[in-house]
């Protein structure tokens, strides 16, 4: 992690055309190579922001600045669904993106490999989506936003689908692959669990309107394994952010994050 900020929120807000105020105000730097986990209830603007910072929308008012913009780094994006084209083999699918920017087949080829390697996937390159378990299908759309090389890595409940050993495993699989790499990664989730585990910070947001209300810093050294899953540092971190969040689901203050 360094103290370069990679993005950074400005006093944004989000409103819709029906006059509904989906994010209000938000304050936020993540700096370049941290793993910040975004937790809240349904409804809190936690996948609105995650696609604000995306470019899948505009923001109502104030700002988002990503190194993207500034220099010659890429963004990836990993939604809840898997979302993998039924007619495509596991190679095709994570292809898809170096295939539409018009990249050359043997070059394209040689990074889908590497991607597969990286997810765990390397002799299943063939398989369509249908032969997949829920794990593989959300391990080839990891490979697929991997395989841009990307800096910056969004990821929307990616695992909220799964069982919860294969979320386990997954967990596990992406934090040493984001210690080798150090993308900074931005991760939403619904799981108090999750969020500790995998991050450097949490931070937690309220509805109507969506806010930041506390901003949780994970001290806590990697690599993480069970015996931080089991160990007391672990459950006191899971239950300072479960204290955030019920305050957030009551009528707390808000507290404006810089």
């Amino acid at each position: 992690m360094t103290n370069r900020p990679a993005i950074t929120l400005s006093h944004v807000s989000k409103v819709y055309a029906n006059g509904m105020v989906a994010l209000q105000d938000l304050d936020v730097v993540i700096h370049e190579s941290e793993f910040v986990s975004l937790v809240g209830s349904s409804g809190c603007g936690k996948s609105t922001l995650l696609r604000l910072i995306a470019g899948l929308g505009r923001v109502s008012s104030g700002s988002i600045h990503s190194c993207v913009t500034k220099q010659a780094q890429k963004l990836a994006f990993v939604f809840q669904d898997a979302a993998l084209m039924p007619w495509a083999n596991v190679r095709e699918n994570v292809r898809l993106p170096l295939k539409l920017a018009g990249m050359p087949t043997k070059e394209a080829m040689a990074l889908v490999q590497q991607a597969l390697v990286l997810v765990g996937l390397e002799g299943f390159e063939k398989c369509y989506p249908r032969e997949l378990s829920g794990g593989m299908k959300m391990r080839v759309s990891i490979a697929r936003a991997l395989v841009t090389q990307p800096n910056i890595l969004l990821m929307d409940e990616p695992f909220g689908a799964l069982d919860e050993i294969t979320r386990s495993k997954l967990n596990s699989d992406l934090l040493n692959l984001w210690r080798q790499y150090r993308w900074t990664v931005v991760f939403v989730t619904h799981n108090i669990y999750e969020a500790v585990y995998l991050s450097n910070r949490v931070l937690v947001m309220r509805t109507s309107p969506g806010t930041l209300v506390a901003d949780v810093k994970i001290d806590a050294p990697y690599p993480r394994g069970e015996v931080f899953r089991t160990s007391s540092v672990y459950n006191e971190y899971c239950c300072e952010v479960a204290d955030r969040l019920a305050e957030a689901m009551s009528d707390y203050p808000v507290v404006k994050l810089m």
